[in-house]
């Protein structure tokens, strides 16, 4: 499924939209994901002084067309790598939100993207923003779609800018 960002795109505000609201236990959050048919769950590692993260929000996750993707594929959460905030891990652990993303993933620079596959298993990574709201359905699309399994995501985005440009 391809949707065409056009430059009239509704803009939401993605704390409402975009992000899903978690009670910090990601193993209740697979369980969930699974009931609702989701290809997995998405985190956006950040902190508060990021930039990038600060952009990705203000222009591609507030965007319409991008929300209601990932919304119908994945639950969505963020995880601050600074963060001294418990949470419980998808193995069920107690860890805090800076050990999680440091220890079990080696987040150090923000945004990073992890996709999870529904046994908490980490699928695909991407680290920083994304060029537009374009490229970040292409990157759902790559993980939706299975394409991580085949080829790198560098390599999709240039078959979809061939396609595209085809058209």
């Amino acid at each position: 499924m391809l949707f065409m960002l056009s430059a009239g795109a509704v803009s939401r505000d993605p704390a409402d939209h975009f992000f899903d609201q978690s009670l910090g236990d990601f193993s209740e959050e697979l369980e969930l994901a699974r009931e609702e048919g989701k290809t997995g769950i998405l985190i956006m590692f950040e902190m508060d002084e990021c930039p990038f993260c600060h952009r990705m929000k203000g222009t591609v996750l507030n965007q319409s067309e991008i929300q209601d993707y990932y919304k119908q594929h994945f639950l969505i959460f963020t995880v601050d790598i600074e963060g001294d905030v418990s949470i419980t891990d998808f193995q069920g652990e107690q860890v805090s939100q800076k050990d999680f993303a440091f220890k079990q993933f080696r987040v150090r620079a923000t945004p990073v993207f992890g996709f999870f596959d529904l046994e908490g298993k980490l699928i695909s990574r991407f680290t920083g923003a994304t060029r537009d709201a374009q490229e970040f359905l292409w990157l759902g699309e790559y993980v939706v779609n299975g394409e991580y399994k085949k080829i790198s995501f560098s390599r999709y985005k240039r078959q979809k800018r061939k396609e595209k440009r085809a058209r």
